[in-house]
C-alpha cells in the first residue's frame, strides 16, 4: 500500500551530519529506491512500472538523459530514476478539494518538497484575478482564457513560451510551431540555464552544439576525463558505463572541487561484485580543483602537450583545423605559478595527469554544470576542445567531447526547434512545409524573459513543464517579475512553487506523464526522445492515467493552437492530435537527420542522429574546419575572508524536484540548509561545525544578496571553496550574473562571506533574501 503525503512541512535546517561515503550504489541504493517507490506506488505497481523503465518496449525514464546500452538489464534504472518514476506514477492525488482547503497564501508558505509530495494533479485549475484559491475549470474555458489574454497583447512578442527538458519531441515540435505561427521566437528553455555554454562553444569550434561520442566510444577509450560533474547523483547509470570502460583498460581522471562517492568507487547493483563485494574503484587520479580553475588547467596541459615531441597529431591539425598558430601563441603564455594559484592543484598532480594524457591514444572529456555555469564557461569549454583537437581526439573511435545533458530530452527539445535564436535554414524549412512566414527576429532566452516580465514588456508566460521560478536565478527578482504578468500558465504533472508565484490570473493544466498510456482518437500513441548522445527512440507509457481529465502535451498544444489561431492556420492540428505519426512525418521533412522518421523509430532501440565531426571528420563551421581558440585565461578571485560558493544538487533531488531531505553520500540527513566548508577555512573564519551562518554574496556594484540560516558542515571540499544546495541558494545569484556569450546564469563560483545567522527559525520556503 502506498503511503500518504505529509500534512506538515518538515524542518529543513537542522540536519544530522555523519561522515561522507566513499562508494555509491550497492544494496543501500536498491533498498532506498524500493522504499520510496513503494511509498508512492505500492508494491504491485512498483514492480510493474519499474520493469518497463528504459526498456525498448517501455517508457523512457523521466529523469536524466543518459543513453541506454543496446543490451539492457531487466532493471535498467538507477536510484534517482526509480525516484523520478515513483513521483510520476504515485497513487497520491491533488484534487479540487485540496485547492479548496489550501489558499494560495498557504501554499506559498510551503516548501517545494512538501508541494511535490502531495501527488498528481487531476483537473485543470484556474486562479481568477484577486481570488485566494484555485478553482476547477473546464479545458474549454482554460483555452478561452489563454486565447483572451494572447489576443489582448500589443504584439506576439509580449508572450513567452517556456519549455522544460522532459517534453517529448512531438510536443516540442508542435509547441515551437504554435509559437512561431502565433508570431514570436520567444522560446526559452531549460538549456539556457545548463548546457547553453556547451552549445555555444561547440557550435563555434566543431560546428554542431552536441557531443561527439556514443556509449561505444566510452568503452573504447584509453582515458576518460570527468570534469565538473557528479555522475553518482546526477547520472548514476553513467557509472555502469565507466565501470565497463575500466574493464576495457580505460583510466579515469576526475576534476572536481568535491570528492564524490560515485567517482571513488561504484558498487553496481546489477552485479554480484557490486552487491556483495567491494565494487569497482573508478578514479585513477583525482584533481581537486579550485572552483573556476578548469580553463587554466586545460590551457597549461595544452602548453605541455605542445612542448612534448611527437605529442601533437600534426596531420589532423593540418588537414582538419583552423587557428592553430593563434592558439599556440596563446598557449605558450600559460604559466605554472598562475595555474597553481587558479586551480589550487599541486604541480606533481598536473604532471601525473600529463603522463596519462600522453599515454592515451583515445581520450574522451565529459563535463556538466561544473564547467557550464561560470562567467567564463564558454572559453573554458573551448579550451577543452583545443585539448582534444591537439591529439586528434574528435572523429576517432573512443574519443571526443561528451557534454552530459541533464533532463531527459532536453537535447531533443532543442533539436525540434525550441530555441530563441533559430537558424535561417530551420525557419525556411518551416515556411516551406507549413506555408506561413515565421518571425525572423531573435526571441528571449530565460534571463531576457525574466527581464521582459520584470519590465512589463512580457505579459503572458506559458510553461510547458518545469518549475521556472525555482530553477531560475535571483529568486526575489524572478518572483516579482512573474507576478507582473497578466497570465501565467503551467502544463504540469505535479505541484511546484511556480504554481504559487502567479500572474494576475493563473492556470494549471494537468498532463499525462511518461509512464501513462496515451490514447487518442487514432488509437494508442507513443512519443519519442533524444538522449544525451543523439540516439532517438520511442517511449510508450503503460499505466492508466492518473485522471480521466488529463490531456497529453501534444493534445494540449493542438487544442490551444486551434483555439488561438483559428482559421488563420492551415496546419492540421486536429490530425496531429489524433495520430502522432502525422507529426513525425512533418518532423521528417523539416529537421535534418529525421528522414523516414516513423519507420526508423519503429525499430527497437531507435536510431542515431548524424554527427558530421564524429561520422566524417567534417566540421560545419564558418571556416569549414574545427576551430582552435585563443581566449584569455580567466578564473575567479575571492578576497581575504571570503569563499567561492558552488550551488549543487543533493542526492535526494533532481533539478528542482526534491525527493527527500537526505544527501546520503555526503552524510547529510533530514535537512537541506547546509553549507559545506573545508575545516581549515572554517577554522580561519571562526566557524565551528554545527554553527549557523548566513550566506551573503558580494558584487562589484556594491550590492549583496543574503540566504539565511545555513548549518556549517566541515567537509573536504577544495580550499577556499564552499558548496550549498539549490534552489535554496538561487537567491544569491543576480539576474545579470551570466556566462559571456551563452547568457547562462553563472551559479558556480559566487564570492560569499559567512556571517553569524540573524535568525535560525526559518520558514520552509526556498528563498529568503535581504538586498542591501
Amino acid at each position: 500500500m502506498a503511503g500518504k503525503p505529509p500534512t506538515s512541512d518538515p524542518v529543513q535546517d537542522a540536519p544530522e551530519v555523519s561522515t561522507p561515503r566513499h562508494a555509491a550504489a550497492g544494496l543501500p541504493a536498491v533498498g532506498h529506491s524500493l522504499r520510496i517507490a513503494q511509498q508512492q506506488m505500492g508494491v504491485r505497481r512498483t514492480a510493474l512500472t519499474l520493469l518497463k523503465v528504459n526498456q525498448k518496449d517501455g517508457f523512457d525514464c523521466p529523469g536524466c538523459a543518459w543513453p541506454e546500452p543496446d543490451k539492457r538489464h531487466a532493471a535498467e534504472f538507477c536510484e534517482n530514476g526509480a525516484k523520478a518514476v515513483a513521483e510520476e506514477a504515485t497513487l497520491r492525488r491533488v484534487t479540487p478539494a485540496f485547492f479548496a482547503a489550501h489558499p494560495v497564501a498557504d501554499l506559498f508558505g510551503r516548501s517545494g518538497y512538501w508541494l511535490g509530495q502531495q501527488g498528481r494533479l487531476t483537473q485543470p485549475m484556474y486562479l481568477a484575478e484577486g481570488a485566494e484559491n484555485y478553482q476547477p475549470v473546464s479545458w474549454e474555458r482554460a483555452f478561452d482564457i489563454i486565447a483572451e489574454e494572447l489576443a489582448a497583447l500589443g504584439s506576439p512578442d509580449e508572450a513567452v513560451f517556456y519549455t522544460s527538458g522532459r517534453t517529448s519531441n512531438e510536443a516540442a515540435f508542435l509547441f515551437q510551431l504554435f509559437a512561431r505561427e502565433f508570431g514570436t521566437n520567444n522560446l526559452p528553455d531549460c538549456s539556457n540555464m545548463c548546457h547553453e555554454s556547451s552549445g555555444s562553444a561547440l557550435s563555434d569550434t566543431i560546428g554542431i552544439g552536441k557531443g561527439s561520442v556514443l556509449l561505444e566510444d566510452l568503452y573504447k577509450a584509453d582515458l576518460i576525463i570527468v570534469a565538473g560533474q557528479n555522475p553518482g547523483t546526477n547520472h548514476p547509470r553513467m557509472l555502469s558505463a565507466l565501470e565497463k570502460a575500466k574493464a576495457g583498460g580505460a583510466r579515469i581522471i576526475t576534476v572536481n572541487p568535491l570528492p564524490e562517492a560515485g567517482m571513488e568507487r561504484f558498487k553496481n547493483p546489477q552485479t554480484p561484485r557490486g552487491l556483495a563485494a567491494g565494487g569497482t574503484p573508478l578514479t585513477d587520479l583525482f584533481l581537486q580543483i579550485r572552483l573556476g580553475g578548469d580553463q587554466a588547467l586545460f590551457r597549461l596541459l595544452n602548453k605541455l602537450v605542445l612542448q612534448t615531441d611527437g605529442a601533437v597529431d600534426t596531420a589532423f591539425v593540418r588537414e582538419h583545423t583552423h587557428g592553430f598558430e593563434e592558439f599556440t601563441a596563446a598557449a605558450h603564455t600559460a604559466d605554472w605559478e598562475e595555474t597553481l594559484r587558479a586551480t589550487g592543484l599541486r604541480r606533481e598532480d598536473i604532471e601525473r595527469a600529463l603522463r596519462m594524457i600522453l599515454e592515451s591514444k583515445r581520450t574522451v572529456v565529459c563535463w556538466a554544470m561544473g564547467l557550464t555555469q561560470h562567467k567564463h564557461a564558454v572559453p573554458t569549454i573551448k579550451e577543452v576542445v583545443n585539448f582534444l583537437l591537439l591529439r586528434g581526439n574528435i572523429g576517432r573511435p573512443g574519443a571526443g567531447v561528451c557534454p552530459v545533458r541533464g533532463h531527459s530530452n532536453v537535447q531533443g527539445d532543442r533539436t525540434m526547434g525550441i530555441f530563441e535564436r533559430p537558424s535561417a535554414a530551420f525557419l525556411d524549412a518551416l515556411e516551406k512545409e507549413f506555408g506561413f512566414t515565421p518571425p525572423r527576429e531573435h526571441g528571449l532566452d530565460v534571463v531576457r524573459a525574466i527581464r521582459a516580465l520584470r519590465d512589463g514588456k512580457a505579459k503572458v508566460f506559458f510553461a510547458m513543464g518545469g518549475n521556472f521560478v525555482s530553477a531560475t536565478p535571483d529568486t526575489d527578482v524572478t518572483e516579482a517579475a512573474v507576478r507582473r504578468a497578466r497570465l501565467t500558465v503551467h502544463v504540469s504533472t505535479k505541484l511546484n512553487r511556480s504554481h504559487v508565484i502567479t500572474g494576475a490570473r493563473a492556470l494549471i493544466l494537468p498532463t499525462l506523464g511518461r509512464t501513462e498510456r496515451d490514447r487518442q482518437s487514432g488509437g494508442d500513441q507513443f512519443v519519442t526522445v533524444e538522449d544525451s548522445m543523439g540516439m532517438v527512440h520511442a517511449s510508450r507509457g503503460r499505466l492508466e492515467p492518473a485522471s480521466r481529465a488529463l490531456l497529453s502535451e501534444p493534445a494540449i498544444v493542438c487544442r490551444l493552437a486551434r483555439r488561438v489561431l483559428g482559421d488563420k492556420s492551415t496546419t492540421p492540428w486536429a490530425e496531429f492530435e489524433r495520430d502522432y505519426a502525422t507529426i513525425r512525418d512533418r518532423i521528417a521533412r523539416v529537421v535534418p537527420g529525421f528522414e523516414d522518421f516513423n519507420s526508423r523509430v519503429a525499430k527497437p532501440g531507435g536510431f542515431t542522429l548524424p554527427h558530421a565531426p564524429r561520422d566524417e571528420r567534417r566540421f560545419p563551421t564558418a571556416t569549414g574546419k574545427a576551430n582552435f581558440s585563443a581566449d584569455p585565461v580567466e578564473f575567479p578571485h575571492a578576497p581575504e575572508g571570503r569563499l567561492l560558493l558552488q550551488t549543487l544538487r543533493s542526492h535526494d533531488q533532481y533539478n528542482t524536484t526534491i525527493y527527500g531531505l537526505d544527501d546520503r553520500y555526503r552524510g547529510i540527513k533530514n535537512g537541506r540548509r547546509v553549507v559545506l566548508v573545508h575545516p581549515e577555512d572554517a577554522a580561519a573564519l571562526g566557524l565551528a561545525d554545527g554553527t549557523y551562518t548566513d550566506l551573503v554574496s558580494e558584487w562589484t556594484d556594491g550590492s549583496e544578496r543574503r540566504a539565511p540560516g545555513f548549518r556549517v558542515v566541515h567537509y573536504p571540499t577544495a580550499r577556499g571553496c564552499a558548496a550549498a544546495y539549490y534552489p535554496e541558494t538561487n537567491v544569491l545569484v543576480p539576474l545579470d550574473h551570466t556566462a559571456d556569450t551563452s547568457n547562462t546564469p553563472a551559479s558556480k563560483s559566487l564570492v560569499i562571506r559567512l556571517e553569524s545567522a540573524r535568525n535560525t527559525a526559518h520558514t520552509p520556503a526556498e528563498a529568503t533574501t535581504d538586498h542591501r
